[in-house]
């Protein structure tokens, strides 16, 4: 863990210097964070009448029998925004990860780190937590401001209690760190196949394709985000995060690296 541990610290020094970088992992969270709660505000007090006139009928299952139309019409637009707090831990990272790696070579300091004492795995899982806790963090910080506005925005229990329901709990702090190490792993391998930093970039942010599907299905209409569907989602990850690090650790041949990039 010592050497973990090294590596973490190394990776945010440098890393944090970067105002981009800064400027990703902050103003992000917030952008996302202030949307749902915009709505709220701009929503209360609203009144439908009869909400599946205006609300998607999978959505309607959503809303407990004694919301009114307006409330459950909140739940169902803020429960759009539930993606993009999936989307933080999966873009955050793709910035610190992609540069990690060939960031090294570009500065020379990649020769004299493969050649200290500390093995793949070791340094894979150091640049790894230090792409990933960050997003993680920073998802989790904008998820507490969030249910704290709503908490003060929203009067009736059973509202917050519908807005803030297993299903965000559960993509947030489950399915959110799952998507991080995913997004993490898949930038590393690419950062370690390129030479340019923006081209590693630019390569690392296909993750956000599959997530962008989910979210606009789910606008659509053709895809419910529902509990049971977050955590078929969540187990996917799991293995997926299992067999990228499996795959990251074996492509990544320090020889072959050192070679192409000299």
């Amino acid at each position: 863990m010592n050497k973990i541990n090294t590596i973490l610290r190394k990776e945010w020094a440098e890393v944090f210097k970067n105002r981009m970088v800064l400027f990703t992992v902050a103003f992000m969270p917030l952008l996302f964070t202030a949307l749902p709660l915009i709505i709220l505000y701009s929503m209360r007090g609203t009144s439908l009448a009869d909400a599946s006139n205006e609300i998607p009928q999978q959505i309607t299952g959503f809303c407990p029998n004694n919301l009114s139309g307006g409330e459950c019409m909140q739940v169902y637009l803020v429960s759009n925004f539930m993606l993009m707090f999936m989307m933080m831990p999966l873009v955050i990272p793709v910035t610190i990860a992609a540069y990690s790696i060939v960031g090294e070579k570009t500065t020379r300091s990649l020769e004299p780190l493969l050649a200290t004492p500390i093995t793949t795995f070791e340094l894979l899982a150091g640049k790894s937590l230090a792409a990933a806790i960050p997003g993680i963090v920073a998802t989790l910080i904008g998820f507490v401001i969030f249910a704290i506005g709503a908490a003060i925005m929203v009067s009736n229990p059973l509202l917050l209690a519908a807005l803030l329901d297993a299903r965000w709990l559960i993509a947030v702090g489950v399915a959110g760190p799952l998507m991080a190490f995913a997004s993490t792993l898949l930038c590393l391998m690419v950062s370690a196949r390129v030479n340019d930093p923006r081209v590693a970039e630019q390569i690392s942010m296909v993750v956000i394709v599959p997530l962008l599907g989910l979210f606009f299905g789910q606008l659509s209409g053709f895809i419910v985000l529902n509990r049971q569907v977050i955590l078929i989602l969540s187990a996917g990850l799991a293995a997926a995060d299992a067999a990228l690090a499996y795959f990251a650790v074996r492509i990544f041949q320090r020889e072959v690296i050192l070679t192409r990039w000299k």
